[in-house]
């Protein structure tokens, strides 16, 4: 009978409800707060229950508008600024115990006297061994307010007592370019991690160096470059394009446009220039690639773009969160729009990688069909080019399905590779140092040898991946290089090694190379010839 009652009390409460007239939503979602507050059985965490509310009103909308909490929003700030204060080191966690493996040569710790191998035992007096502490953890101790010092233990090989550092934090620029250096005497290599404030200071720094090294003709690296500041983007692009070229134009809901131009300030008009592009190249990085892809000014290596065609403005609520909401569409200069579809729903717009890899796309060329509305024409040497999901690449190259397979992952994400690494420059330094006293003479005469290649299959089947067989030869070169890659980084002052290391036996890396040092080809990629090409500049202006 008690049954009975409940359920007849509500019926007749969400019967009386249904008859009304419905609300202002602004009122319902207060109501629905006042109501949880008032009748909830346990006790309510405001902030938790309106951050999920939030959260669940932008998932609604598009895969790209998120709530930020007041640390995430913090941390991005911080990133986006390029810098922060620190003590200018790397390290790596082995084991239970936290190791230098690189240090500014012009950093605090530097001038202090930490050395790479140095074991940091304690932090401001609190230890750090065998904590099982996460990277991010050990990195928030390290870094905090500029001037203000940290005192560190230090163990050091063949000290028998410890040694006491104390280390005045400083303001350690967090670069965007992870790479720069000549490849042959007229090539020069960038690679480009992230589109931050200090993207565009240093690009225009780094090709001026390259050029005085004697670069014509230069690989740009987006690989992974997931985006960041648009007008970074638009900085890299001015270096590329004269002034007043269409850099790309966004519409806003209202269909007002806005259209971003090349400033007229840039150092590289006229030499050869190939980007490296993937499937992982996003957002900012897009924006660049299909500007001078549009403008015919460089030849595009790789496989297929992300597909991230909208832009976010970042809106801040009054307690430090903040709400990164879609604002606005971007459109390149010859009117593509990139965005690949969502309707879907974030879970299916993200499993795309896996569909591409299904699919084959990314194995092998002739897998993607675009219908002809989604054709455009570039605005120099009118060639094809399509929008409608990702930058499609002037020249197709397939993914290294070893790097990018799941033991690969694992292998790496366990930490492997970098202990072995680590344990062989900490125990052989002097002799590497006397065997190979440069960069380039280890990259041209160092190899892995066998029995280290074994104990990296050994150690990997132990803790239960599920690593290929040790006789396999592509698993075995795969391994070597990114073992090759780690002992290089830990071993030479300075930085871009490892990348250096796994270019060479990159196939992107070495078909730009291929495409740079052939002119026939380059201009054949680039529709140089095939229709009379013209200076017109884009007439396009602002409104």
């Amino acid at each position: 009978m008690r049954r009975l009652k409940m359920l007849l009390a509500f019926s007749l409460f969400f019967g009386a409800y249904s008859a009304q007239a419905q609300m202002n939503p602004k009122v319902k979602l207060q109501d629905a707060l006042k109501l949880i507050q008032d009748n909830y059985v346990d006790p309510v965490n405001d902030e938790r229950v309106v951050d999920a509310a939030i959260k669940a009103m932008l998932s609604n909308l598009d895969p790209h508008s998120s709530y930020v909490s007041r640390e995430e929003a913090e941390a991005i700030n911080n990133s986006m600024m390029g810098s922060f204060a620190g003590i200018g080191i790397s390290f790596a966690m082995i084991g239970d115990s936290t190791f230098v493996t690189s240090i500014n040569a012009d950093g605090p710790a530097f001038r202090v006297g930490l050395k790479v191998g140095d074991q940091i035992t304690t932090v401001d007096g609190k230890s750090i061994l065998g904590k099982n502490l996460k990277n991010q953890e050990v990195m928030n101790m390290l870094r905090g307010e500029k001037g203000k010092a940290v005192k560190l233990e230090i163990v050091r090989k063949f000290q028998s007592e410890p040694l006491e550092f104390t280390v005045n934090r400083e303001q350690i620029a967090e670069l965007s370019i992870t790479a720069s250096y000549m490849v042959t005497k007229n090539i020069g290599y960038i690679a480009l991690s992230v589109f931050s404030m200090s993207t565009r200071r240093e690009m225009d720094a780094a090709i001026e160096k390259l050029q005085g090294q004697g670069m014509t003709k230069l690989i740009l690296d987006l690989q992974a470059n997931g985006g960041g500041l648009v007008e970074a983007a638009v900085g890299v692009a001015d270096e590329f394009l004269e002034k007043d070229k269409t850099v790309f134009y966004s519409v806003t809901n209202s269909g007002v446009r806005d259209y971003m131009m090349a400033g007229g300030f840039g150092r590289f008009y006229k030499g050869e220039l190939v980007l490296l592009i993937d499937e992982s190249t996003a957002s900012s990085s897009e924006i660049l690639s299909g500007a001078l892809q549009d403008w015919d000014r460089a030849v595009v290596i790789g496989r297929r773009s992300f597909g991230k065609g909208l832009m976010q403005k970042g809106l801040q609520l009054a307690d430090g969160s903040a709400i990164r909401l879609t604002a606005a569409r971007y459109f390149t200069p010859s009117d593509r729009s990139i965005q690949k579809p969502y309707a879907k729903g974030k879970t299916d717009y993200f499993e795309d990688f896996n569909r591409r890899m299904a699919s084959g796309e990314l194995k092998e060329e002739g897998h993607i069909q675009f219908p002809d509305s989604l054709k455009h024409t570039t605005l120099v040497n009118k060639r094809t080019v399509y929008g409608g999901g990702g930058i499609m690449p002037d020249k197709f190259v397939p993914i290294d399905t070893a790097v990018y397979s799941t033991w690969m992952n694992r292998t790496m994400n366990s930490g492997i590779v970098s202990k072995l690494a680590f344990n062989m420059v900490q125990q052989e330094r002097e002799k590497l140092n006397q065997n190979y006293p440069s960069f380039e003479t280890f990259n041209q005469n160092f190899r892995v040898d066998d029995q280290t290649l074994d104990k990296i299959f050994e150690q990997a089947t132990v803790r239960r991946i599920n690593i290929p067989s040790k006789t396999d030869q592509v698993a075995r070169k795969s391994l070597a290089i990114e073992m090759k890659a780690e002992i290089a980084d830990m071993l030479f002052t300075g930085k871009g090694f490892a990348i250096r290391v796994r270019n060479e036996s990159s196939k992107a890396f070495t078909t730009a190379l291929e495409v740079l040092n052939s002119p026939s080809e380059y201009n054949r990629l680039l529709g140089v010839g095939n229709t009379k090409s013209t200076n017109k500049k884009n007439t396009k202006t602002r409104k």
